[in-house]
């Protein structure tokens, strides 16, 4: 069977938000070890915000209006600077693996906070029952598994945990605000803006939290900086353009599927690469957690499949 143009467009976008989303968490995990996590992620979107708004204007796109400035700068901080920069910050506290576990709870917080599609959510009873069992293992998760960093305390685990969960949802809001609206800017503006937003937002915080105070680039190791640029031009800008892309052409509900895969991908690469342990908790929780996620979104697969 051939595969024209479009197909394999969609099929790499696929895979690169598969394979590359699912690695961040480790190459985060190398750059928080000298980089402060809020001054890491506004390196990390600046970079890759300005590489790629300079290509848009090389390549002559139609520049921003005010109104696509504003949605994209929203978007961004809630997808970006919330989601993203929450795992960041919780990585100091908890296990890559563990943070990519929790993360596959977001297609649950699509369910909740979608209001436009609650009738159909909620008069659906696999969808109810996918919830109830997903959230089920999120709670065993963050309950029962002790995997944590060395410095951490039962406590700073906890934070960092609900850090992520409040990070899946604020990815979630951004996502569903830029959805349904339009900014009349093509697919690398809206992204340049989106990571632009979230890099300054980012480095605000960052100075207003302190990570500057005793901080030097001098002490940066290599392995950092080699963990930034990957972030950068990897994690933002190929994945995250890959992402907002197939939001366009693709069901929301096959879009989620990128969580099935991420956190097997973290949980071997944190096993091979920082020693971190495979527990049986893990494994229980990820079953539960992607069983509940089957569940959610399996009359959605049914109706994309119908539809494609």
């Amino acid at each position: 069977m051939k595969i024209n143009r479009t197909q394999w467009t969609v099929i790499l976008a696929f895979a690169a938000v598969y394979i590359i989303w699912g690695s961040t968490y480790i190459a985060l995990l190398i750059g928080i070890q000298s980089i402060p996590p809020f001054l890491l992620s506004a390196l990390r979107f600046l970079f890759a915000g300005i590489i790629l708004f300079a290509w848009c204007l090389a390549k002559r796109e139609k520049l921003p209006s005010a109104k696509s400035i504003r949605i994209n700068s929203i978007a961004g901080t809630l997808t970006l600077f919330g989601g993203t920069v929450s795992v960041a910050w919780a990585e100091q506290y908890i296990s890559t693996s563990l943070a990519a576990i929790i993360v596959t709870a977001v297609p649950f917080w699509f369910i909740i906070l979608d209001k436009k599609q609650w009738s159909f959510y909620f008069n659906n009873k696999s969808i109810i029952a996918g919830l109830i069992i997903g959230f089920a293992g999120v709670i065993i998760l963050v309950g029962f598994d002790k995997t944590n960093s060395v410095n951490s305390t039962p406590h700073n685990q906890l934070a960092g945990a609900l850090a992520v969960v409040a990070g899946g949802i604020s990815w979630t809001s951004g996502s569903l605000f830029a959805k349904y609206r339009s900014t009349g800017s093509p697919l690398f503006v809206n992204t340049s803006l989106q990571l632009l937003a979230a890099g300054v937002f980012s480095l605000l915080v960052s100075f207003l939290s302190g990570e500057w105070k005793g901080f030097s680039f001098s002490v940066v190791t290599t392995n950092a900086w080699l963990a930034l640029f990957y972030l950068a031009t990897m994690g933002s800008i190929v994945a995250f353009s890959c992402y907002l892309f197939l939001l366009k052409v693709r069901p929301p509900a096959l879009v989620s599927t990128y969580v099935y895969v991420n956190p097997i991908v973290a949980l071997l690469l944190g096993a091979i690469f920082v020693n971190e342990p495979v527990t049986w908790v893990k494994i229980l929780a990820l079953t539960i957690i992607l069983g509940g996620v089957l569940l959610v979104n399996l009359s959605k697969y049914r109706t994309a499949k119908k539809t494609a």
